[in-house]
């Protein structure tokens, strides 16, 4: 149940009801949401106010006369029309009731939304080139695309999680000889490894891997005969690597998807870039041209020469694009288009992209070339993670042994442990810098926010416990049955109207593509369950098990039960456990 959609549906009966003449595109710009003052009530609609121009009316007279409509509501408690024409609803405590009842009877459906209408959504996030281990910077981009991810499967759409592998260009030539370097080590040489190339010890395996596989054999070889050799197994060896690293983090992709691929041809063949190419000459899409040196420093792949260029200007990029350089070869850009017209051809309606911030200038080509492919059928989105600053008490930490100049996300997650990890790289937005302390991560206080939110469903469970102990017939009796009218107390309706916003919440964030907002919704749903715990150890009657009042205690456990299902929902969709007890 979404109060916000009842409600909402509610009041445009109503204003229909008062045969005005409003046309139904206008009754879509109605919106109904929590007052920013909770004093002012449950409910605010600014229907008065889009309605009043097309109607001709003041919006003040109209919100009077839609007010008088929705009083005749039974659930609806009272009704206010505030400054120059809002409308203010305050609900029935009975209707409150009724939410807590839906909630118990449905404990997997609520909160879901059929918003996203099973639309094809590709989340491509992390796609860290294949040349070491996951680093703390990988790390935020794979816990927003994950849970993202997490967020619009809930919202109702059909979401393919995906990794782009890049296995092609300059950067796999470096692994293989930095991988070589380490075969000679392993073959009993003291190797000194040159600027450029990877130093960290996690490629010692793969120089192990190639001496098990050719012995010295390598050796005698020129290196574009040891190239072809070395390149697919330090590839697959890293790649083993990151897909370790993610699953200590719980991330795990559906599709794994090859630059090279793109770029192979079997036989006669064209290539998928090839193929990309052509295409984009049948549809007018790219023309022979040069293009003016760009501002600043050049890129690799400018030149000042005839070219072939993708019109991106006219899809809405700055500028238009190079695709394949004067001698044939394809620029790097090349790729990312023919992968784009793939994921259009597998059908996405949406597809979204989680960059570092220092992708930047990728966003409007992206969004350039999704538009053209798909002739502004398919909806491409780019959300860029700013940068983590990892601390201890305070102190920057220092950088990895293991990696040779950075932290890994194995070494943070190892520490901390993965809840605590997610969650964390969740209370910013993404686009904002965060901060993450080895110490404060580990508290047991309310300023770490993990532990804050698990304990408070801990805390649910530790009072079904109390329930079983000293009253087991009520803690077992079905909660769907409960005497819900007897949840009155302020406190208790205030708890309630907090569980009733879940639905909006998720629906927002979802169109919002900002899973942080689930985030920070149970951080306080659990500061609301935590005070409202509080106060029943200075009054008795409040308390959530109260023996000697079988009835309340009745109602109370089922509002625990409610809040125990909205933190686990919303814990699930990040891809954080929910503790029944904290160790």
């Amino acid at each position: 149940m979404n109060v916000f959609q009842v409600f909402g549906d509610r009041i445009r009966a109503a204003i229909r009801g008062l045969d005005l003449g409003v046309a139904e595109a206008d009754l879509g710009r109605v919106a109904v949401e929590p007052p920013r003052d909770a004093s002012h009530g449950d409910i605010a609609t600014n229907a008065a106010m889009v309605l009043a121009k097309p109607l001709g009316r003041k919006p003040r007279d109209l919100a009077e006369a839609i007010a008088a409509a929705l009083r005749a509501d039974a659930d609806v408690e009272a009704v206010d029309v505030a400054g120059p024409g809002f409308i203010n609803l305050k609900i029935a405590p009975g209707f409150w009731a009724g939410l807590v009842k839906a909630i118990v009877s449905d404990p997997a459906g609520y909160g879901r939304s059929a918003l996203g209408r099973g639309h094809k959504v590709n989340v491509e996030y992390v796609s860290a080139n294949p040349t070491g281990p996951m680093h703390v910077g990988h790390c935020r981009g794979a816990v927003v695309g994950d849970a993202l991810a997490g967020l619009l499967a809930f919202a109702g759409n059909d979401v393919t999680k995906e990794y782009y592998i890049n296995d092609a260009g300059g950067q796999i030539d470096v692994l293989a000889r930095s991988a070589f370097l380490r075969y000679r080590e392993a073959l009993g040489e003291t190797i000194e490894i040159p600027e450029g190339l990877y130093p960290g010890d996690y490629l010692v395996p793969v120089g192990e891997a190639l001496k098990a596989a050719h012995g010295d054999g390598l050796l005698a070889m020129d290196e574009a005969d040891w190239m072809p050799l070395v390149k697919p197994v330090a590839v697959v060896m890293m790649m083993d690597m990151i897909r370790e690293d993610l699953a200590i983090l719980g991330v795990e992709h559906e599709v794994f998807f090859s630059e090279k691929s793109l770029h192979d041809r079997t036989g006669t063949a064209p290539s998928e870039i090839d193929a990309m190419i052509e295409d984009f000459r049948g549809r007018g899409l790219v023309y022979q041209g040069s293009l003016p040196p760009p501002k600043g420093q050049l890129p690799d792949d400018w030149e000042d020469r005839e070219q072939t260029l993708f019109r991106a200007s006219a899809y809405g990029d700055d500028i238009d694009r190079p695709l394949q350089k004067s001698d044939g070869s394809y620029t790097y850009f090349a790729a990312d288009v023919a992968y784009m017209r793939s994921k259009v051809q597998r059908g996405f309606d949406e597809m979204i992209f989680i960059l570092g911030a220092d992708h930047g200038g990728y966003v409007k080509r992206l969004e350039a070339v999704g538009n053209a492919i798909s002739g502004g059928k398919a909806k491409v989105v780019v959300r860029l993670c700013q940068l983590v600053k990892l601390y201890r008490a305070g102190e920057p930490v220092k950088m990895s042994k293991r990696s040779g100049d950075f932290i890994t996300l194995r070494e943070v997650v190892e520490e901390v442990g993965r809840d605590a990890v997610r969650f964390m790289m969740l209370m910013r937005k993404n686009d904002a810098p965060l901060d993450f302390d080895f110490v404060k991560v580990k508290e047991q206080s309310k300023d770490n926010a993990v532990f804050y939110v698990q304990y408070a469903h801990a805390r649910c469970h530790s009072i079904f416990r109390q329930a079983r102990e000293q009253a087991p017939d009520l803690a077992d009796a079905d909660p769907a049955d409960a005497p819900f009218e007897t949840l009155d107390d302020p406190a208790e309706l205030a708890l309630i109207r907090r569980l009733a916003e879940f639905p909006r919440v998720v629906e927002s964030a979802a169109e919002a593509h900002e899973p942080h907002r689930i985030a920070f919704y149970l951080y306080d749903l659990s500061g609301d369950f935590h005070g409202h715990w509080n106060r029943g150890k200075d009054q008795p009657r409040l308390r959530f098990v109260n023996p000697v009042d079988p009835v309340s205690t009745r109602a109370r456990l089922a509002l625990v039960r409610a809040v125990m299902i909205v933190i686990q929902s919303g814990l699930g969709i990040l891809g954080v456990n929910a503790p029944d007890e904290m160790r």
